[in-house]
């Protein structure tokens, strides 16, 4: 499955994309990835997204049906240190959560990261999002046992309605 470099066009829908996906939509579609539960608000914003593009390598990349749709899937990916990339937003349209594209999206930005120096593939989950932390580790991420604080001050990630959030780090050594 090819995933293609956002071009600065692409970013907009991009970040609605996301939204949808992890916030769901007000005429009450909820996909199963949803955080909407525990964490309302945007998930990103545009001027957030172009502050992440600043950062050195960090990439986000996205699949299409076709050349001229609009995004469908998207997943953020960036180099850290020790050949451990940082995945993070991997995101599909809830009209397309159940067709095995988050795999094969997933896949690809793996080989992706492996072709350019990756040894491992780290990510860090909200703690209670247990059906999509169970979905990864099906596809051979391993619990590091490192748990994160969640940023209640950073509006970054939403505004969260809980105070039990933190997020767990996965790993998955690359091939």
């Amino acid at each position: 499955m090819p995933l293609f470099l956002a071009a600065p066009s692409d970013l907009s829908e991009a970040v609605d994309l996301i939204n949808l996906a992890y916030r769901g939509t007000d005429g009450g579609e909820r996909p199963w990835s949803t955080e909407s539960g525990y964490i309302t608000g945007d998930r990103l914003t545009l001027p957030l997204l172009l502050a992440d593009l600043e950062r050195p390598d960090g990439r986000l990349l996205l699949w299409r049906q076709s050349a001229d749709s609009a995004p469908m899937g998207c997943v953020w990916l960036e180099p850290g240190e020790g050949g451990a990339w940082r995945l993070g937003m991997l995101t599909v349209h809830p009209a397309h959560q159940t067709a095995g594209l988050g795999r094969r999206i997933l896949e690809a930005a793996e080989k992706h990261a492996a072709d350019h120096g990756a040894r491992r593939v780290r990510m860090t989950v909200v703690n209670v999002r247990e059906g999509l932390i169970a979905w990864y580790m099906r596809r051979g991420y391993a619990w590091t046992g490192e748990v994160l604080d969640f940023p209640y001050d950073d509006l970054r990630f939403g505004t969260p309605n809980r105070q039990d959030l933190s997020f767990v780090v996965l790993e998955r050594a690359l091939v």
